[in-house]
């Protein structure tokens, strides 16, 4: 019986079109599961849209279209953008499939079957944005997650009893450590179920741009319930045909963005304990992909289209960078001086090189069939030492994949890209390809046997990375389709004596510094053309005008009001880890537990203070500053301290035991 092995991405909601952001969780997946079926695992890759809710109806009423018309503009522009770049998807779910509605509902009455959905009424704030509940105080107060402003809602809604699951959560948590990664993800998770857990409103009666909850049509479902549903409904959850859900669920991985994590590792799992429906094996949250120091976002303009590098530099050259310049778990930037140096340096020059210059010796000097290594004299030690490399990059790179270390993988390969250039380059083996002696003919075809058989290797570590330019390369080395070679079987010494090779072709033309503008100016062209099918920006419902706060400046001698006072919000953390800034005499680098979450703060107080005595202690915080960036470093807060004499900082503190989390009034 063959494993199986299931992955998804998070649908991605059609408010806009897709950008690189979208494509960084794709391309992961994708290279997760096309090196899962390259190890002979049965392997279901899903994807799709997220196309219901109060957001969507409002930008398609502001856009002069129906609901149905603008999902379905937005949804093709991502279909169509993953069929371009090659991603080998499986199943592509869309929310307002007939399939997904009717597994939803099916959803819907196994949990209130269960007795955890109950009717009751709802007055609250609510963020159209994040389509989310919050804890909010006043018309228009910003909603946490985002800092949009809110509206007060007051409807009738069907209540999910989230609360009863705040044990079996924490259980879940501490029991299966791997359920949710990385660490800190996981750490913030547990914070926030700590903090205490209240119903959650899984029901809207105030639009109707979405599922219809069964027998009682006036409300439709809660979109996070809707899309988070279709892990299973893609499979035919609730339907007569469960052949694939009963074959494929749970899921090995679910690949999400961090923003979601609470919607995926905290109500997802209630919703399917609730139902009596086995959890996913585990949910890997990646970091966001920052350009210009910021998230990309359609508000802040800064959004970069994959297309743009398609047309430039092709597929492989995003997945390759991506994957190897970001750590996955963890914010990473973009910018096209980095795509393109690191196109050259590894692809170009790398790589490309490799296969071009090795190939074709092979094909000058052997007439393009590989040739016979030798083991008497004309073998050394450095062709065992290449051997060896590679042994160890088999080895430590799959280790490494499985834990999604993408980065580190990829580096580990390209060592023995960079030990063989060395290798080649030390033998010369263009000299001795012009001496006829048996010795020299010899010693020629050891190294370019060994040369060879290194970049086979390499070709088939990188393949779900880089599909394409592996497959140029596998296809020139003579070796048929790569997508049938099987890479649990991959070891030293496989390729065969005299492997007639195809057509040597450059895989990797080298970009040259017009590469660069001519992304830039496609992009500055991008930014400056009219919307066409996304959703345009949609102003939030008025809402109760409020006064404003009398301002700093009208109040004598500089004082500042009790309203501006209030605007800024101090709160209790716990430092959990601390450590130097490299490079930074002053600085150091904070994770700060507030209770609900787990800030990055970079303070400058090393030469005050030493990490380890930070550890554990009780600070106080500014945690709604802007974050800025110290030393390439987020900085999301401000701590506390006073200025002593000297200017040497002194920590705000406690003398009695203050909760992590609580506000200082």
């Amino acid at each position: 019986m063959s494993r199986k092995f299931y992955i998804t991405t998070p649908i991605y909601y059609v408010n806009a079109r897709p950008h690189i952001g979208h494509a960084y969780t794709t391309i992961a997946c994708d290279a997760i599961a096309r090196r899962q079926r390259m190890l002979g695992a049965e392997t279901y890759f899903l994807t799709g849209t997220d196309e219901h809710g109060q957001k969507i109806e409002r930008a398609a009423q502001a856009a002069g279209k129906t609901p149905q018309q603008l999902t379905d503009e937005v949804s093709a522009q991502f279909r169509a953008l993953w069929d371009r770049m090659g991603l080998a998807y499986d199943d592509y779910i869309r929310t307002t499939s007939d399939r997904h509605k009717y597994g939803v509902q099916a959803l819907w009455r196994r949990i209130r079957d269960n007795g955890y959905i109950y009717k009751g009424h709802y007055t609250g704030q609510y963020c159209v944005f994040d389509e989310l509940y919050v804890d909010a105080v006043g018309p228009g107060a910003p909603c946490p997650e985002c800092s949009r402003p809110t509206e007060t809602v007051q409807e009738e809604n069907y209540f999910f009893k989230l609360s009863a699951f705040e044990d079996k959560l924490l259980r879940l948590y501490s029991e299966q450590p791997d359920f949710i990664r990385p660490e800190t993800r996981r750490n913030e998770v547990t914070s926030f179920v700590r903090s205490g857990l209240r119903d959650l409103s899984v029901s809207r009666s105030t639009f109707s741009w979405g599922i219809p909850v069964p027998d009682d049509p006036k409300h439709v479902i809660y979109v996070w319930l809707d899309a988070l549903s279709n892990y299973i409904t893609a499979l035919g959850y609730g339907s007569s045909d469960t052949k694939l859900y009963d074959k494929f669920w749970p899921a090995d991985v679910q690949m999400i963005g961090k923003e979601i994590v609470r919607f995926h590792c905290v109500y997802w799992p209630a919703f399917l304990m609730a139902a009596g429906v086995p959890l996913p094996k585990g949910i890997m949250a990646h970091g966001w992909l920052l350009f210009e120091e910021n998230k990309m976002s359609k508000s802040r303009g800064n959004i970069v289209r994959a297309e743009t590098i398609l047309d430039v530099l092709g597929a492989d050259a995003l997945r390759y960078f991506l994957l190897r310049e970001i750590v996955f778990g963890q914010d990473g930037s973009f910018s096209f001086d980095a795509l393109v140096q690191r196109y050259n340096a590894d692809l170009a020059n790398g790589l490309g090189n490799l296969a071009s210059r090795t190939l074709a010796m092979i094909t000058r000097y052997f007439h393009g069939e590989v040739p016979y290594p030798s083991h008497t004299a004309a073998h050394t030690p450095a062709d065992d030492a290449i051997a060896e490399t590679a042994r160890r990059a088999i080895a430590e790179y799959n280790a490494l994949f499985d834990q999604y270390q993408f980065s580190r993988a990829l580096e580990l390969a390209w060592g023995l890209v960079a030990a063989v250039d060395k290798y080649i380059v030390e033998n010369e083996p263009w000299s001795l390809g012009d001496k006829q002696d048996e010795e020299s003919r010899a010693r020629l075809a050891t190294v370019l046997y060994t040369s060879a058989e290194a970049l086979r290797i390499v070709t088939a570590l990188a393949h779900p990375v880089i599909p394409e330019a592996t497959a140029k390369i596998w296809a020139q080395m003579g070796l048929g389709d790569i997508k049938k070679f099987s890479l649990s079987d991959l070891k030293w010494g496989q390729l065969h004596l005299g492997t007639k090779l195809g057509t040597v072709e450059a895989v990797f033309p080298r970009a040259d510094k017009s590469t660069i503008e001519r992304m830039q100016k496609m992009e500055e062209q991008q930014r400056s053309a009219p919307a066409t099918a996304e959703a345009k920006p949609v102003a939030p419902t008025p809402v109760a005008s409020v006064p404003p706060p009398t301002s700093a400046a009208s109040l004598p001698d500089g004082k500042i009001s009790i309203e501006d006072f209030a605007k800024v919000e101090l709160r209790v953390g716990q430092v959990k880890v601390a450590e130097k800034v490299k490079g930074a005499d002053k600085l150091l680098r904070l994770e700060v537990d507030l209770g609900t979450e787990v800030r990055q703060v970079v303070a400058g107080i090393a030469e005050a203070y030493a990490p380890e005595t930070l550890i554990g202690r009780k600070v106080v915080i500014v945690v709604n500053l802007a974050p800025r960036k110290l030393r390439g470093l987020e900085s999301n807060g401000m701590i506390v301290a006073a200025s002593a004499e000297g200017g040497k900082p002194v920590l705000c503190g406690f003398l009695e035991d203050v909760p992590v989390g609580t506000r200082l009034k």
